[in-house]
């Protein structure tokens, strides 16, 4: 694990920020084919496909379903864990330890709330510092959703919780929807790797590294992306209209992909 754990904390540390794409099934397989050294997993993706809400705590036996079924991928894999599946600190390291067992190499944990809140910094605090104890040798990434969750004053908030995450020992803080003009600040007050989530017309990978951000995930755009195009397609079939330029993989292409996971199966 610890030299996953370097590999992953170097990829924080190159000249351009880690493209972090999330995924949200086997599927993955298709981002390691495209060269991706580190995928993470997408929450809303995971639930949606489970047929669950995001951001509930519902998907905990998913999530470590998919770290199982994931790891014979050649890649480093983050599983985002939402707030931990749990409000006790103690029972959020275990679970985080049953995620490492399997070759998970990092975790993104939150701080947001299913009603809509901030989880008291305190509690985030003692969950990040257990998880620290019990499984030494895992990137945690930090998570604060004083912006996405549009609480009053969130730049001080922001502030705030990434110094309180830092010094509980998180390797990363990820503050997702903080706008550009704050990137800088955050990022000389976090002290550690900066995490941003993609931005549609937002700045590019090279403007966010020239601002000091190490990591940009795509969250669930790729989740998003893949579902509209699969409607787009139903509906030009139903209608009688040409698919469109979408991007279909061959068969032989996916069978491919499918290898990884030592699936050998005929047409």
């Amino acid at each position: 694990m610890s030299d996953r754990y370097a590999a992953f904390h170097a990829l924080h540390h190159a000249d351009v920020p880690l493209l972090l794409p999330n995924a949200w099934d086997a599927s993955a397989a298709a981002l390691a084919g495209q060269g991706h050294p580190a995928i993470g997993t997408t929450s809303l993706g995971v639930a949606a496909s489970a047929g669950k809400p995001d951001g509930a705590a519902a998907t905990r036996a998913e999530n470590l379903a998919l770290a199982h079924r994931l790891r014979p991928l050649p890649v480093l894999l983050t599983v985002d864990v939402e707030g931990g599946f749990a409000d006790e600190p103690s029972a959020v390291a275990e679970y985080v330890a049953e995620l490492a067992a399997l070759g998970v190499v990092g975790i993104n944990l939150e701080d947001g709330r299913p009603d809509g809140t901030l989880e008291p910094v305190g509690r985030t605090v003692a969950k990040i510092a257990a998880v620290r104890a019990a499984v030494p040798g895992l990137f945690v990434n930090a998570r604060t959703d004083a912006w996405w969750l549009g609480v009053p004053e969130p730049l001080a908030e922001a502030v705030g919780r990434v110094r309180a995450y830092r010094a509980a020992g998180a390797d990363g803080v990820f503050v997702p929807a903080a706008p550009d003009d704050t990137l800088g600040l955050l990022v000389a007050e976090a002290g550690v790797p900066l995490n941003v989530l993609h931005r549609s017309g937002g700045p590019g990978l090279r403007e966010l590294g020239r601002l000091g951000v190490a990591r940009v995930s795509t969250g669930s755009l790729l989740f998003r992306a893949a579902l509209g195009a699969a409607l787009d397609v139903a509906d030009a079939l139903r209608s009688g209209r040409d698919a469109g330029p979408v991007t279909v993989p061959s068969y032989a292409r996916v069978q491919e992909w499918s290898g990884w996971f030592g699936v050998s199966r005929a047409r």
